[in-house]
């Protein structure tokens, strides 16, 4: 059994870290508020992960387009973290006298030293948002406090390509005690460093303890358009659910008060994950749709991910679509792509 209090870890998530590597889906969110799995957002599975660990102070540093995720987040009570110290706290962009919005994660731990200063936690866990997955983190702190180490970076094995066979790949997760951290990245910005990873643990390896930590449990990881297709696509397998959805490590999201799903006499449904406020009228097969979707009479959707609230009208088909919220695809349309390249309908869009 692992025992841990929340005084003994906060967290920073960069949330924006890696929007360049999805812009279809980033234009009015970032990574960290990407729906994900039907009725999630990308961001809620580290938190959640984090609140199960006893951690219940999450700060998330964005850049740009984060509207989307105040209003996911609220005031965390969702989450368990609507709290007067600590809970969920969303740092805007930091300007310095040249209006330069940071680069790397040195300036923005820079820009938020003085927070830091004031919390009580020992250990600071930083991660970036392209990440899913359902881990205890208090695995992660016991092996950096085992070791010793000054930096601990968590990696999973990975097979890229297949013919070389399994690959260690870092995840960009790591912890180190709150007062070194504050020390060196200080003494990384008076340089002019801008990259955690590049500027200052590959450029300090003589001088620094840095260890690893193997993650072994399942996980997806957002990289491109594609990626984002299989890794929802995974969750249609039932082991791979029960894998990310295990018990006792409930994922915490948003709620909406929506009626459940309703399948109307004649509709057929095969394989599917479907969150609640569904309309289903025709026929859905090895697809994942979100909140409020609606599929029309005569309608055939295969191999697609309707995100909320998208209409798909009598007749239409559509088979390797991805649609964003509040799209409308018109009567007998059809939109057809495959397992390489998915077609993406934009949000609000009507085709």
């Amino acid at each position: 059994m692992l025992n841990m209090n929340n005084e003994e870890a906060l967290a920073i998530i960069f949330a924006n870290s890696y929007d360049a590597l999805i812009p279809e889906m980033v234009s009015e969110r970032l990574m960290a508020s990407i729906p994900f799995a039907g009725r999630y957002r990308l961001c809620d599975f580290l938190i959640s992960s984090m609140v199960h660990s006893g951690i219940d102070n999450i700060s998330l540093i964005v850049k740009k387009n984060y509207h989307s995720l105040m209003d996911h987040l609220g005031s965390g009570q969702e989450f368990d973290l609507a709290r007067k110290n600590g809970g969920i706290n969303i740092v805007p962009p930091y300007a310095q006298k040249q209006i330069k919005v940071y680069e790397g994660r040195v300036e923005a731990i820079e820009s938020l030293k003085g927070y830091l200063r004031k919390c009580t936690q020992k250990y600071v866990i930083m991660a970036d948002a392209n990440y899913v997955f359902n881990f205890d983190f208090r695995e992660l702190i016991e092996a950096h406090k085992n070791t010793g180490a000054d930096i601990t970076a968590m990696y999973r094995k990975q097979e890229v390509p297949k013919d070389m066979g399994k690959v260690n790949f870092g995840m960009n997760i790591y912890i180190m005690e709150k007062e070194k951290l504050i020390r060196i990245v200080d003494d990384a910005f008076v340089h002019g460093y801008s990259y955690f990873t590049r500027d200052l643990m590959a450029a300090n390896t003589d001088s620094l303890n840095i260890q690893a930590y193997e993650y072994t449990g399942y996980a997806s990881q957002i990289t491109d358009m594609k990626s984002y297709f299989e890794e929802n696509m995974k969750l249609l397998d039932e082991d791979n659910r029960e894998a990310l959805f295990k018990s006792g490590n409930s994922i915490y999201t948003k709620i909406r008060d929506d009626n459940p799903t309703r399948y109307i006499n004649g509709s057929k449904a095969k394989n599917v994950m479907v969150a609640d406020g569904c309309v289903i009228e025709g026929t859905v097969e090895n697809s994942i749709l979100s909140r409020g979707v609606k599929i029309g009479k005569n309608a055939k959707v295969k191999n697609c991910i309707l995100l909320q609230d998208t209409v798909i009208e009598d007749g239409a088909n559509l088979e390797y679509v991805i649609t964003d919220k509040n799209v409308r695809v018109s009567r007998n349309r059809s939109l057809t792509g495959n397992d390489s390249f998915q077609v993406y309908v934009a949000k609000g869009q009507t085709v």
